[in-house]
C-alpha cells in the first residue's frame, strides 16, 4: 500500500467520523425540539389548569384541554414518556 493509499484510507475514515458526530448532533437537536414542543404543550395546558382551579375557567377550556392532551399523547407515542420537572429545582416532579 503506498502513501497516497494510506492517505485516502485515512481521510475516508476522517470523513465517516465526521458524518457520524453530525448524525449524532442532529439527534439531539431533533430530541431538544422534541422536548421544547412538549413544554410548550404542557405549559400551555397548566395555564389552563390553572386558570380551571382558581375559578376563572377559560371559555373554550375543556375543548382545547382535551386537544392538548391528544396532542400530548400522540407526543408520547412518537417520542416516548414525557418527563415533567419541578419549576424550582428542574427535577422530576413528584
Amino acid at each position: 500500500m503506498g502513501i497516497m493509499d494510506k492517505v485516502k484510507a485515512q481521510a475516508t475514515q476522517i470523513a465517516d467520523k465526521a458524518q457520524q458526530a453530525g448524525q449524532v448532533g442532529q439527534a439531539k437537536i431533533a430530541e431538544l425540539q422534541a422536548k421544547r414542543r412538549a413544554d410548550s404543550l404542557l405549559l400551555e395546558l397548566g395555564g389552563l389548569t390553572y386558570l380551571e382551579r382558581a375559578g376563572r375557567p377559560a371559555a373554550d377550556g375543556e375543548t382545547r384541554t382535551a386537544g392538548l392532551i391528544a396532542r400530548l399523547q400522540a407526543h408520547e407515542a412518537e417520542h416516548g414518556p414525557i418527563t415533567v420537572t419541578g419549576a424550582d429545582q428542574g427535577e422530576p416532579a413528584e
